[in-house]
Parts: C-alpha cells; structure tokens; sequence
C-alpha cells in the first residue's frame, strides 16, 4: 500500500507487465516473457514468448493455468496441438476449452505451429507447408532442417519453458491432444514416447500421413522422401510398437467433414482403426453426424476431450 494502491489494483497492474524468467533446459532459451494475460472462468490466459533454439526464431505458446491451481499445488496440463495454417491463439479463443480445464483443475498448453520469419525460401508460398505447417516433425533436409524441428520443440524446449514460465502448471503430468495436422502431431508424439503422456486424443487427426497429398508434401519437403515418413505415421507407429501403456485412444472425426468425404480423404480415421485393431489397441472413434472440420466442431466437443484427459491424469 506504500503507492496508495489497493491488493486488487496492485495485482492487476503486476499482470499487465511483461514477466520475465529464466528458462532450465539446454534447448530453452535464457528468459522466457509473458507478453499477455486475461482472466477466464476464474483462471487465466497467459502467453509468453522466447527465443527457440530447436527453431532459431522466437516462438510463442499459451497456457490455462486453472483457478485452484499454485506453486505448491500445481495443476497436472494437456498439451493441445493445432492444425495448418494456425497459431495458439486459434485454439485459445475459438476452442472454449478453459470452462470444463478450470471445472476439472487442469491446465492447458497450447504452442504455435510452426517457426515465423524464419527466412528460409518459400516457407510462405503455401497453406499446407512452412509457416503455419511445421507437421510436428525434426527436418533433416536442407534447407528446412535448422529452423523447422517442431517435434523437439514441443516434447523438450516447450516442456522446459512450461515449467520456467508457469511454476503452477505440473508438466510432469501431461497429456496432449491436437486438430487435423496437430492431432496427428498428437498422436505420433505420444506413441514415440508412451511412458511421457498419460493420454492422447485427437480431432479429425491426420492419420495415415504417408499415403494422403497433406503428409506426401510435408515428408518429402521436411525428411526427403514419404518412407522417411513413416516413422511420423500413426497408423505405422501404432502397428510397429502398439498397445500402448497411456490405454485407449479418444478420436473425434466430424463425419461431414470436406477432408474427409471430399475428393481425397486427408484423414483417413478407418485405416488407423484397422491398424489399431491388428495390435489390439485400445480405440474409441466417433463419428459426429452433421459436423465439418471447423472449430465449431472443436468446441461442441472439446469438454469430452478435456474431461477424458482430466479422469486419467487426475487419477496419477
């Protein structure tokens, strides 16, 4: 009260300030800075930005931290990757995720997907490859491969900045969902490491990326070839290495979906199921009537998606 301000005023104004902390991992960078706040459902959004070593540009996520959720009590989180063309803040206000996340004490962490301003050629000429693309894969072919690892950017430095930035956020105990291109970033990412994610999810995944234009495109662009794909299948990985220890699978796949019944099936939910089914993987898809690919879909089902996740890691 020494500057004549109440709590209340005091705090808010503290928020509004960029907030700046040290990052703990080799591939973190060394100060992580919260760019912006807003409260939600009793809880907050907060959204930082740092300086990726895995991408070598500045990259930018958000994180739900739920009202009950602190330092000494922090909230187990679910990782939720999104689809082309989109950054975090798609999912963070179209989704509608931080009602049921607060009502349940879990936290959200949503990353971007992909390096911005990177400056490699071409990186902007298309929707479906580069910016805005980043398929959740390390690239290994030049000139892509010093700037475009989004898969050890989401599974190590954006762990490591978590943790830094959010010390009320538990990213020990995590599960991951995603969209489209995220949720097959989702997938893979938790069958390459089972033992790291309590649970996955996914809407209206990717799921069999070798063999649809989406996957072929972003294979031979990031890896060289479509075969150096199929260790970021999901419908590969879950034969090669299935049942996996996080349990059954939660996909929700509007079943009027233009990528799904269009001219080419960018999806491709039945082939995962049959893989699924030749390992004796656990698999629970449902098929919406009446739902498109959009993030109207994402938010009439998002709660079952949070709540699927929040029974498992509540239950650690």
């Amino acid at each position: 009260r020494a500057l004549g301000l109440t709590r209340r005023a005091a705090r808010s104004m503290l928020q509004r300030l960029p907030l700046v902390l040290g990052a703990g991992a080799a591939r973190a960078m060394s100060t992580t800075t919260r760019v912006g706040s807003n409260a939600c459902f009793g809880g907050s959004w907060q959204r930082y930005k740092h300086e990726s070593q895995c991408t070598k540009t500045p990259m930018t996520f958000s994180v739900f931290v739920p009202p009950a959720a602190t330092p000494e009590a922090p909230a187990p989180c679910i990782f939720y990757l999104s689809g082309l063309t989109c950054t975090d803040e798609n999912f963070v206000q179209k989704a509608g995720a931080a009602r049921a996340a607060a009502e349940r004490g879990v936290a959200l962490v949503a990353p971007d997907t992909s390096p911005r301003g990177a400056g490699v050629d071409g990186e902007d000429d298309a929707y479906d490859f580069g910016s805005g693309a980043g398929f959740y894969v390390d690239a290994t072919a030049a000139p892509w491969r010093d700037n475009y690892n989004m898969y050890s950017y989401v599974t190590e430095e954006l762990v490591a900045a978590v943790r830094d930035a959010a010390p009320a956020v538990d990213v020990g105990r995590r599960s991951i969902t995603g969209h489209s291109m995220g949720g097959h970033g989702a997938l893979t990412i938790a069958m390459k490491a089972p033992e790291t994610w309590t649970s996955v999810s996914a809407f209206s995944p990717i799921c069999n990326p070798t063999k649809v234009p989406w996957g072929a495109k972003a294979f031979e662009g990031y890896l060289g070839s479509v075969e150096a794909g199929a260790a970021h299948d999901a419908s590969e990985l879950v034969r090669k290495s299935g049942p996996f220890a996080f349990g059954d699978i939660l996909i929700s796949q509007g079943a009027d979906d233009d990528f799904l019944v269009g001219d080419v099936d960018q999806l491709q939910p039945e082939a995962f199921r049959a893989a699924c089914d030749s390992v004796g993987q656990g698999l629970e898809l449902r098929y919406e009537a009446g739902y498109d690919h959009s993030y109207f879909f994402i938010a009439t089902f998002v709660d079952q998606h949070v709540n699927f996740h929040a029974d498992r890691l509540l239950a650690r």
